[in-house]
């Protein structure tokens, strides 16, 4: 008996060590700059495109970083916000697939990652975008009407929650969770994550709130977020929305699906920007 009872207090003990290490390391596990090296590792030239380096403020005076990627004869404009992992010279294919598309690019990196200063926090993302999204109408004088807010993965949380502060043409998630407690407790089943959560992020709640048209996008395979949590932000937008289905793992996606992930980005665009 006193053998069981020790190896219980040593389950215990674990356990809530776990618990603890959990709490307390969220931020080091949600946000993952330097997941492929905290370098900018190429720049938009690499893919044949000029661009200009942004160089913005957000409202609390952290020092942000970004490119502007014009299009010839351009349509819209695309405010670009990415995952967790990575900085924006990871997202050089899906800069090229908007351009094809005859839209400008502006996509920065949040605080903390590329050459952007600070350190990640929830309000700290939701400041960077509100301040590149000044930077666009306000220094560029970009028309709100003319701007396609892009969100994938946590950007997609970070997207959804400007749509709700501002009035873009439209509104593109891409392999969205409905929020982060919602995403964690499928991952961390044998946790109480959704009270040890400090982070939110809810998507879900934001984009009920959204007026624009809004496309979800989604991969029935993807590895990561459920397909189940861009059906539940589909059911929650209102109308006018469409969802576009993917095939293929959570980063593998916008590859394998190749042109019918380009064909329903064109035909979404098609419809919800001004002719």
């Amino acid at each position: 008996m006193k053998g069981l009872a020790s190896l219980g207090l040593i389950v215990l003990f674990g356990y809530g060590a776990m618990l603890l290490y959990v709490y307390l390391a969220q931020a080091r596990l949600l946000y993952l700059p330097d997941f492929a090296g905290d370098a900018l590792v190429a720049t938009p030239e690499r893919i044949g495109l000029g661009f200009e380096d942004v160089a913005f403020t957000a409202s609390d005076g952290v020092a942000l970083h970004g490119w502007f990627v014009p299009a010839d004869n351009a349509r819209a404009t695309v405010l670009f916000m990415h995952g967790n992992a990575g900085n924006i010279s990871h997202r050089l294919e899906s800069v090229a697939r908007f351009n094809r598309l005859r839209l400008n690019v502006f996509i920065f990196d949040y605080r903390g990652y590329g050459q952007s200063a600070g350190r990640p926090t929830e309000e700290g993302t939701y400041r960077d975008a509100r301040a590149a999204w000044a930077y666009l109408v306000g220094q560029r004088d970009i028309a709100p009407a003319s701007i396609v807010i892009f969100g994938r993965s946590l950007g997609a949380a970070v997207a959804a929650r400007l749509a709700t502060e501002t009035a873009p043409a439209a509104l593109i998630v891409e392999s969205a969770f409905t929020s982060v407690p919602d995403a964690a407790a499928g991952i961390y089943w044998f946790l109480p994550v959704r009270l040890l959560s400090r982070f939110r992020y809810d998507t879900r709640a934001a984009i009920q709130k959204v007026s624009c048209p809004v496309l979800v996008v989604h991969s029935q395979e993807d590895d990561i977020i459920p397909f189940a949590h861009g059906q539940a932000l589909f059911e929650a937008a209102s109308e006018p929305k469409t969802f576009l289905e993917l095939t293929g793992g959570h980063n593998e996606a916008i590859f394998m699906s190749g042109p019918r992930y380009e064909q329903g980005l064109a035909a979404f665009l098609a419809t919800a920007l001004p002719s």
